[in-house]
């Protein structure tokens, strides 16, 4: 799968693959744990951003096109068997773009892309947390989610995610999303009810992206919610996927 895809439990006999896109200072370990509770007819690849985890040694991407190019040039091989994307955060943003991306280039567009705790394009915000010191950035990590908050207590491994966290940060915040046409693929989105970065509007939003349906689901939690909320994220992306007659039950 070269450097870019992480696949925990290979399955042969899938009948669709997922290709999902961790949030900003996140690794593919995030999605270590769905392969078990995807069933056997979707097989899992995480996407490996460089800069993290066995890619560390890499130069980071901190710009959101090339991001876009080398992501899909490594899932495009596999969109002519039936696929799907799933993003959170700036992994949301990421899913969205390199489906736009293949749909421009003409490759078969997503079953369905998933996108969780991410505001769409037109709704971007900017801003400068990548230029504050460590100690604002870990402020903001702890707003985003208090769990966070035991970073604070490892020094050691501060150290290592605040370079990834500011990076990731200054890839989202020189984003500068370009109005595309809308994809021809349907959109489920999923939302934190105590989100303190997306309301339900502004998840709604996404309808328009899409001329091929959308549906919100809101979950409890905050921007993390899909932690402690696994076993029922899982679940949703599991029949959304049955819904588009991609897998039987």
């Amino acid at each position: 799968m070269g450097a870019w895809l992480r696949c925990y439990q290979p399955r042969a006999t899938a009948a669709v693959k997922l290709f999902c896109l961790p949030h900003a200072g996140g690794a593919a370990s995030a999605y270590r744990a769905w392969p078990g509770l995807l069933g056997d007819g979707i097989e899992m690849h995480a996407v490996q951003y460089p800069g993290r985890e066995e890619r560390f040694r890499e130069a980071f991407i901190d710009d959101m096109d090339v991001l876009v190019e080398r992501v899909a040039a490594a899932i495009r091989p596999h969109t002519t068997g039936r696929y799907a994307l799933f993003g959170h955060s700036m992994g949301g943003a990421v899913a969205y773009e390199v489906a736009a991306h293949l749909q421009r280039l003409g490759s078969p567009v997503p079953a369905q892309l998933f996108v969780s705790g991410r505001q769409p394009p037109e709704l971007h915000r900017r801003g400068e947390l990548h230029t504050r010191d460590d100690d604002g950035l870990t402020a903001e990590l702890i707003r985003m989610g208090p769990t966070n908050a035991a970073l604070v207590s490892e020094p050691e491994l501060l150290e290592l995610v605040l370079p990834v966290v500011r990076n990731d940060y200054r890839l989202m915040e020189t984003y500068r999303p370009v109005p595309r046409p809308p994809l021809q693929c349907p959109i489920t989105v999923l939302h934190g009810a105590d989100d303190p970065e997306l309301t339900v509007e502004q998840a709604r939003a996404w309808g328009a992206r899409t001329e091929r349906g959308m549906r919100l689901h809101v979950f409890a939690g905050d921007h993390f919610y899909l932690v402690p909320q696994r076993e029922s994220v899982v679940a949703t992306v599991v029949d959304a996927l049955h819904r588009a007659c991609v897998v039987t039950p």
